[in-house]
């Protein structure tokens, strides 16, 4: 089963729809990135917070930027300066920043980092968060399987034990 964050998706819905939400996130909506499973979940997952930073990115150049620009023009100016800087950083470690992985690539596209600096950084980041991601739930998931496998057995033989006990109490009361 592929789990998201908020909503439970089931692994029949194949790996498209991990590609989708985390390209959706990516983009800046408010749907579930994270996922469980391996190396396509982790290719879909990298593709899509790749294609999905890509479009914040020009979210950002083109209504972003103009909105700053009316807020006020200091604005555009220290972003434009932040990422003259520290783009290529801030690019690849916004993924692991909640709020930051929702608007960073915005943030980038306003502040009009060149789209040639900004694409080699996105995909990295995009497939070091996808595999970081993936290893994680991976592991985590393996580990828990293990748990609720023992938790299941106990809780099977704790109600086996309690269930014979109430027999053995209603058969030695008659």
């Amino acid at each position: 089963m592929v789990v998201g964050l908020l909503v439970h998706v089931p692994a029949s819905a194949g790996y498209w729809l991990v590609f989708l939400l985390v390209a959706g996130e990516t983009a800046g909506a408010l749907v579930p990135g994270e996922t469980a499973s391996l190396p396509l979940v982790w290719a879909c997952a990298a593709s899509g917070a790749i294609v999905g930073d890509s479009i914040g990115y020009v979210i950002g150049a083109r209504g972003l930027r103009l909105l700053a620009r009316r807020l006020g023009p200091g604005l555009v100016g220290r972003g434009e300066s932040f990422f003259a800087r520290h783009g290529p950083k801030a690019v690849f470690l916004a993924r692991w920043l909640p709020g930051l992985r929702l608007v960073g690539a915005w943030f980038a596209g306003a502040a009009n980092m060149p789209w040639r600096r900004f694409l080699p950084w996105n995909a990295l980041g995009g497939m070091a968060w996808a595999a970081s991601v993936a290893v994680t739930a991976y592991s985590i998931g393996r580990a828990a399987g293990g748990v609720f496998a023992a938790v299941g057995a106990a809780l099977a033989a704790a109600t086996a034990l309690f269930l014979g006990a109430l027999l053995w109490r209603h058969k030695t009361r008659r």
